[in-house]
């Protein structure tokens, strides 16, 4: 993490974690919304390592979705990247990562893990959820069109960590990428052109 002595003045600190198979403009529109939206002095991308909930699912090697997330963030002075679930062994769950973060900047540091509605669906069955909901709020990026009533199951404690935040820009997926790649239909505007040239450079998501 290149957060250095900034460290020591950080408040409040958002974790964007994801596949980012690949990273694209909603991911990015989402970090800076929350990052202007909730006042937060930095936001780092936190690339998934070994997704539990991705198991039965192939995903692409961990170094390429690193270096497509560093490529797409470094314009922005406010963005940062870690590899902490990457170089950790095992699964990557989430409230390791708060903890390690939580290790890191202290108890001082309001932390806010930015995640898409999608997963927040499936918060319930996270990994010691309890543990991590009182260490960290979640900022759940929406889709326009969702509906609230959709997690109207949840516990009244649970509610009242998680913030919902509409994001247009939810509308591009990363599995529509890659399906586009393969097919070989284009992808410009769908993502940043450093990225875009990294998939073509290292023909990630082509079928033979």
């Amino acid at each position: 993490m290149k957060a250095g002595t900034l460290s020591n003045r950080i408040k409040s600190l958002g974790i964007m974690g994801g596949t980012f198979d690949p990273i694209h403009y909603g991911h990015l529109v989402t970090a800076e919304a929350a990052r202007c939206g909730f006042n937060l002095d930095q936001v780092v991308f936190v690339p998934s390592g070994r997704p539990p909930h991705k198991k039965e699912k192939s995903i692409t090697l961990a170094e390429h979705r690193y270096h497509m997330a560093k490529l797409a963030i470094e314009t922005n002075p406010y963005f940062r990247i870690s590899r902490i679930e990457l170089d950790r062994p095992g699964y990557s769950y989430a409230v390791d990562t708060v903890s390690d973060f939580l290790d890191k900047y202290g108890e001082e540091t309001d932390l806010y893990f930015i995640t898409g509605a999608d997963a927040i669906l499936e918060i319930i069955t996270w990994k010691n959820v309890e543990k991590l909901l009182k260490h960290c709020k979640f900022i759940a990026a929406t889709r326009p069109g969702f509906h609230l009533h959709d997690v109207n199951h949840f516990p009244k404690e649970f509610m009242e960590k998680i913030i919902f935040m509409e994001v247009p820009a939810l509308a591009i997926s990363s599995t529509d990428i890659r399906q586009r790649v393969a097919a070989r239909r284009p992808i410009k505007y769908l993502l940043p052109e450093s990225v875009e040239a990294y998939i073509y450079e290292h023909h990630l998501y082509q079928v033979d």
